[in-house]
């Protein structure tokens, strides 16, 4: 498994989230419409506003189009220290993950903002020998840097509809890492939202 990033100083509680990216232009199931984003956004926000997130946090997450830019965007208002951790080298993650959402070109200039006011630089999964999926492997490498950082309180802020999601290492997975770690879950239920 990768090294923990470390975070210093060790923040009061680490915010991690995960969860769907917005829909491609030709996603046959809708999950996460292009339509409903100012909707998710006022929900992270609420998230945030209810864990009292501020500058003595950390908030974690890989950076997709949809749900992790816009708790990253939530999280910068609100003083929180950034990182994004990612599953593939930068400009496959980007192609993967950002371009490949309903108006790609939009979140990628939100991506770059992003990145540049982070607290880290964008990190890559170094290389990942065990064979897992990358995407699982990002989302225990994300729960490890948060379980490393010496903080007492561990959150996971997910917008889900409770599916088990299109591939590995999706927000089902990732609640259940957290959950394993006894960490608190923000359940934003798209189901519910939208």
């Amino acid at each position: 498994m990768p090294t923990p990033l470390r975070l210093s100083p060790a923040p009061r509680q680490v915010l991690l989230f995960s969860g769907h990216r917005v829909d491609a232009a030709d996603r046959p199931t809708p999950r996460f419409p292009a339509a409903k984003v100012d909707v998710a956004a006022a929900a992270i926000a609420a998230a945030l506003s209810d864990l009292d997130a501020d500058s003595r946090d950390v908030a974690l997450t890989q950076g997709a189009a949809g749900g992790d830019i816009l708790f990253a965007e939530a999280c910068l208002q609100r003083g929180v220290r950034l990182a994004m951790l990612q599953p593939l080298p930068q400009a496959q993650f980007i192609e993967r993950s950002v371009l490949a959402s309903a108006h790609g070109e939009r979140w990628l200039e939100r991506y770059r903002v992003i990145a540049s006011r982070a607290a880290w630089p964008p990190r890559a999964l170094p290389d990942n020998n065990s064979g897992d999926d990358p995407f699982a492997a990002c989302n225990r490498w994300l729960v490890d840097t948060a379980l490393a950082s010496g903080a007492p309180h561990l959150h996971l802020v997910c917008l889900w509809d409770g599916s088990n999601g299109d591939g590995p290492g999706g927000t089902a997975h990732m609640v259940a890492e957290v959950k394993r770690h006894a960490g608190h879950v923000t359940w934003l239920d798209t189901r519910t939202l939208w």
